[in-house]
């Protein structure tokens, strides 16, 4: 019984305390040129032994990392969240300047068309054609749809 206790501790002894492991592997290369790597030799003229060493993973520290990630994902979250959302100034600026020349383009627009007694459009060859008088008022509505939407604050 003793023998049995004694034995098992030693087994215990060794499983615990073995905290680096080392496996031989081999390297070599082919007549082509292509790299192999394998764990048995092979006789091969440029056979290399090489040496590698593992540790167990430490749990904690792996755990620390994996919160510290979590926490600056988090943190860059909230910076995103936090930031301003809407436009800047400039482009603010920007689109104040597009509104104000696209009023006064469709209000001259708009005097071009109020004082043109006929109105019309070029059609693919480049020929005028002439808008009946429905045609006309309807052209003349939508460019007084645009002064409004574009010169209104």
């Amino acid at each position: 019984m003793n023998i049995k206790a004694t034995a098992l501790a030693l087994i215990l002894a060794v499983t615990v305390t073995s905290t680096v492991s080392a496996s031989e592997i081999y390297k070599w290369v082919d007549e082509e040129g292509g790299i192999h790597y394998g764990d048995r030799p092979t006789g091969a003229a440029s056979e290399e032994r090489l040496t590698v060493r593992s540790r167990p993973t430490n749990p904690e520290a792996v755990q620390s990392q994996v919160v510290a990630r979590l926490n600056a994902q988090t943190a860059r979250a909230e910076a995103t969240a936090n930031a301003p959302q809407g436009p800047s100034e400039e482009e603010l600026r920007a689109e104040a300047r597009e509104r104000a020349e696209k009023c006064s383009t469709y209000r001259q627009r708009l005097e071009r068309y109020a004082q043109s007694r006929r109105l019309y459009r070029e059609d693919e060859s480049g020929e005028r054609v002439y808008l009946d008088e429905d045609e006309t008022q309807a052209a003349r509505e939508r460019v007084q749809n645009q002064v409004e939407e574009y010169c209104s604050p």
